[in-house]
């Protein structure tokens, strides 16, 4: 069953601006758990724990008001989608607390161009010079971040680098999900079955958060269901080469978040690598557009 949504690319600019907002206060909040800042600092797979536990409570609290009736989902997607998706996050929150947000979020920022890359074997998408040069650039634009030097080498980088990996995994799933269900009951089953792979992995982990922790917890969880809703809704409501590029707004967000919050300032190189990256992942949703152009999609 195809799901129709009417289309309104004015809104979609917002819905994907404000997702942005919420998603790079995910990361500093993952960042304050992840470090001192709100006492000893918690595991990643317990930061996971929190994110999946309170965006799954929030969308919840959403079925029940709006009274939504959940129909037969795609299983083997969900759990794939759910699977690669909590990897990628607690692969995110790992990487923050050791390198600059606006870094790792630069760096996740290559999950389509991986995505890309992983649809040549597992879709079977031929991939043409533009894709290939969109790719290289942002590629070019990882390097740099990962300022390869025997002295300022961020091996924590590489931690964002295998984030955009298994989050391109997760966009190739998407994609065959994209359509089939409701953006709620996507929404309500990637967050239940994402709270079960965490809590079983926190549990092997697990310290008692304080107080102000578990607050840290909520916020983070419920920012991420809004910046969920927010980003599933405004895809639908316009082309994915219009609309993703408005989610490029994470990286102002977490740079300034990490200024305000960490008194972090981004260097030449963080500046450098960032629009590299962004640039490539510019070319290639310009190119999508235009193979969706042609083929009338």
């Amino acid at each position: 069953m195809q799901i129709e949504t009417k289309q309104n690319p004015a809104l979609a600019a917002i819905l994907i601006t404000t997702a942005s907002v919420f998603i790079a206060a995910t990361t500093l909040f993952a960042k304050a758990l992840g470090t001192e800042a709100l006492g000893t600092p918690l595991h990643p797979m317990q930061i996971s724990f929190g994110r999946f536990c309170f965006a799954f409570l929030a969308i919840s609290s959403a079925v029940i008001v709006l009274r939504f009736k959940l129909q037969k989902p795609q299983w083997r997607l969900h759990l794939g989608r759910t699977s690669f998706g909590w990897l990628g996050v607690t692969l995110m929150f790992a990487s923050v607390a050791y390198i600059p947000l606006a870094d790792a979020t630069a760096i996740t920022f290559l999950n389509p161009v991986f995505a890309m890359l992983l649809a040549i074997p597992l879709l079977g998408e031929r991939v043409g010079p533009w894709r290939w040069l969109a790719a290289f650039v942002a590629l070019l634009g990882a390097l740099i971040l990962l300022r390869p030097g025997p002295s300022s080498f961020q091996p924590a980088a590489l931690l964002a680098l295998a984030a955009a990996l298994v989050m391109g995994m997760e966009l190739i799933l998407i994609k065959k999900l994209a359509g089939q269900e409701s953006p709620l009951q996507v929404l309500w089953f990637n967050n239940a079955l994402g709270l079960i792979i965490a809590s079983i992995a926190a549990s092997t982990v697990w310290q008692a958060p304080t107080p102000t922790q578990w607050l840290a917890l909520a916020g983070l969880g419920i920012l991420m269901a809004c910046a969920q809703a927010c980003f599933i809704n405004g895809m639908a409501r316009a082309d994915a080469s219009f609309a993703a590029p408005f989610s490029y707004a994470t990286l102002i967000f977490a740079t300034l978040y990490d200024f305000i919050g960490f008194a972090k300032k981004p260097d030449l190189i963080t500046i450098a690598g960032a629009a590299t990256i962004l640039s490539g992942a510019a070319l290639l949703a310009w190119r999508e557009g235009r193979l969706r152009a042609k083929s009338g999609n």
